[in-house]
């Protein structure tokens, strides 16, 4: 189970002389799925130019499973999603529609933080109650199983 995100078309400027989708684009992907997710919980693009609070990425974990041709479709899909104070810890999977195949997940540790002071900062009460929110209805779509920063959370 997990929570659908968006489909991209793998353009042909993405892929290598491999004639498959160059490892640099399968996380273009993700970042772009992940944006459409940070956008509900009021941290994306808009959010950093209004308010000056956003996220970066401190750690990643990157799989590639099975080749994306150009032109093919994948999914991008949610499959787990978790915060404390300051934290973000969530996993993307990358399933190719047409043969349902998984091709590639990335789970990644987020931090929020204060452009102005470039300093990590807590989420205030709007943030973390539209996280807890969307965490309580779809926790059941979440798994766990093979997450690499289990325990990075600080509850």
């Amino acid at each position: 189970m997990s929570v659908h995100v968006s489909n991209v078309t793998i353009k042909s400027e993405w892929t290598d002389y491999n004639k498959h989708l160059n490892m640099a684009y399968y996380v273009l992907v993700f970042d772009q799925a992940w944006e459409i997710l940070l956008e509900k919980f009021n941290m994306g693009e808009s959010s950093a130019k209004t308010s000056g609070m956003s996220t970066m990425v401190v750690e990643t974990n990157t799989t590639y499973d099975s080749e994306v041709k150009e032109g093919e479709e994948v999914e991008v899909t949610l499959t787990y999603f978790d915060h404390d104070k300051k934290r973000l810890h969530y996993k993307l999977e990358m399933i190719e529609k047409k043969s349902k195949k998984l091709s590639s997940t990335i789970e990644m540790l987020s931090l929020h933080v204060d452009l102005n002071k470039r300093k990590v900062a807590e989420f205030d009460e709007e943030r973390t109650k539209l996280m807890d929110n969307f965490i309580n209805e779809n926790k059941a779509k979440f798994k766990s199983d093979n997450l690499k920063f289990t325990g990075k959370l600080k509850k």
